[in-house]
């Protein structure tokens, strides 16, 4: 484990904010953000992010938590952020296999063991971090609680798009051609090209513009449109994960009503047979409900913390 580069200016966190790269047991370096509280801790949270993800994507969001005890961990997923590619292409949102996803779980973890960062853990998965971190989960992550953003247990996709999708992408892959961007995606940054008036991620202006200034200044944490693989890799995580049942964990969700990202109906199906699970659709609420107006967006990080403090009782 070793000190890794962390942007603190951008990042605009709690104050003891630093990275460490990790190596995954199938060679790659990976980098693990680690925002420590500044008064007594309450335990750990394994920020899990989406596609596009990376350590200082939410250093506010982690400055919330620190101020009420909480210490954040979190990963840049391979072929994010600072940690290594696995195409040529840098810009390629791409995965070779869904599960190798659990192996930057696996290097997470030993940071976090490694620091001796107080426990209990506590997950928070944003997206298709939601995916993984359910999966891992599943595989014994020790969290005493977890709450879930915008879950990607569903990719929405109109019925048309759904019945073409399947086999274009396991075409791609049969044919060599995984790491091909799908149709209509590219290299391009979404976020430095997308006016906040029609973004699909929150009606907050202001965290959009701090996600502006982020990739200005630093556009080697960027990355572009997935790829065929990624595709069709999500595409039977999903449907696999569908097929298994919730574990007993303390669980909340929060959804977006008018997200564009996610099917908000595969998240209420897996809610509805939760043990105990809480489920809240934000209304007006677009993909990112973790950052969102107060008018739509209603606190979720002090729900979130209020919910986790709760679970120890």
């Amino acid at each position: 484990m070793e000190q890794a580069k962390f942007y603190n200016t951008i990042a605009d966190g709690p104050e003891l904010s630093t990275a460490y790269w990790m190596q995954t047991e199938d060679n790659l370096r990976v980098r693990v953000g680690v925002y420590d509280a500044e008064v007594p801790t309450k335990g750990t949270i394994l920020l899990m992010l989406g596609r596009f993800g990376y350590a200082e994507r939410y250093g506010r969001v982690a400055k919330q938590f620190a101020d009420n005890g909480f210490a954040t961990a979190v990963i840049d997923w391979r072929s994010q952020g600072l940690s290594d590619r696995v195409v040529d292409d840098p810009q390629a949102g791409h995965v070779n296999h869904f599960s190798d996803y659990q192996k930057d779980v696996a290097a997470m973890l030993k940071v976090v063991e490694n620091l001796n960062l107080p426990k209990p853990y506590y997950l928070i998965g944003v997206s298709m971090g939601a995916c993984i971190g359910l999966r891992a989960m599943l595989e014994g992550l020790p969290v005493a609680a977890t709450a879930f953003i915008s879950p990607m247990w569903g990719i929405k996709m109109s019925t048309i798009q759904r019945m073409a999708a399947w086999p274009l992408s396991w075409t791609a892959q049969k044919i060599g051609l995984g790491q091909k961007y799908v149709p209509g995606e590219s290299r391009r940054i979404y976020i430095l090209n997308t006016p906040f008036e029609t973004n699909n991620l929150t009606h907050n202006s202001e965290m959009y513009a701090y996600w502006v200034d982020q990739a200005k200044h630093a556009p080697e944490l960027q990355i572009g449109g997935p790829t065929m693989s990624w595709l069709f890799e999500a595409l039977s995580e999903c449907r696999n994960l569908s097929r298994l049942p919730s574990p007993e964990t303390p669980c909340i969700t929060f959804c977006g009503e008018i997200d564009q990202l996610v099917d908000n109906s595969a998240i209420k199906k897996r809610m509805t047979k939760w043990p105990g699970g809480k489920f809240s659709m934000i209304r007006n609420g677009k993909h990112d409900v973790l950052t969102e107006i107060p008018d739509a967006g209603d606190d979720v990080p002090s729900q979130i913390m209020a919910f986790f403090s709760n679970s120890e009782r």
